[in-house]
């Protein structure tokens, strides 16, 4: 899938007034919002947050966003959660998926590791891109089964591989970035965690290294519009230091 490249990097006076390009967030507090509202299931928490993609996704393309990413789904909650959780989650990505492909607004890519979901999961994935990669819209990385230091050792994997059979590559920072699920894509700039919890749980591990991070109380199914809009003003009034 081919990309816009990212931009050369702004001073610190003119990065204070623009919004960011990739917006990366992280969908939590769908469990505890179900048992907040006195719900028996905890499907119907992450029902009601995953029913909710669709609308956030349109506001940050009327924002001017190119390229979101959402934490749907990570390779730790895999692991850890029962079977019977799993299934139903698997279910409500089914559906999503399927709404933002047939919105037909946006280019879907996946990120995560295919080998960990189920494979109607990764069938639906795969039509899903190549059913939407020439739309002109926003670039959406669904990341199902995904973990930020599994997308780093899986690039590590690979360039170990290539040098050790003697294909003349570099160990850059570039040519790993350029092995990372999000290859191609800039960096996100800014990360949002809704839910209370401070902390970024090794999302967009390398990708999000200097980005800027936000994190507000509400749960995901009770994210507006407001707080969008609230978070990326947050971001236009920082002056971003890229590390320094």
């Amino acid at each position: 899938m081919n990309f816009p490249t990212a931009s050369a990097t702004q001073p610190a006076a003119e990065q204070r007034t623009r919004l960011p390009r990739h917006v990366g967030i992280v969908l939590d507090g769908n469990r505890r919002w179900a048992r907040r509202n006195g719900l028996e299931s905890t499907a119907d928490g992450h029902r009601t947050g995953f029913d909710k993609i669709p609308d956030v996704l349109t506001w940050c393309a009327e924002s001017g966003i190119q390229f979101v990413t959402l934490w749907m789904l990570s390779d730790d909650n895999i692991a850890r959660r029962s079977a019977s959780e799993l299934e139903d989650l698997y279910a409500i990505d089914e559906g999503v998926i399927n709404r933002l492909r047939a919105s037909g607004r946006w280019r879907l890519h996946h990120i995560g590791n295919p080998d960990l979901l189920p494979r109607s999961i990764v069938r639906l994935l795969r039509d899903a891109e190549e059913d939407t990669h020439r739309n002109t819209g926003m670039l959406v990385n669904l990341a199902i089964g995904y973990g930020g230091r599994s997308d780093v050792l899986t690039a590590v994997r690979s360039i170990i591989e290539d040098v050790t059979h003697g294909r003349g590559v570099q160990v850059t920072e570039e040519e790993l970035a350029n092995r990372l699920s999000t290859a191609g894509q800039p960096d996100p700039e800014f990360i949002i965690r809704p839910s209370g919890e401070f902390r970024t749980s090794g999302f967009l591990l390398w990708q999000a290294a200097l980005a800027e991070l936000y994190f507000c109380d509400c749960l995901w199914p009770d994210f507006t519009r407001d707080d969008l809009a609230q978070a990326l003003r947050s971001f236009s009034e920082r002056t971003r230091r890229l590390g320094v």
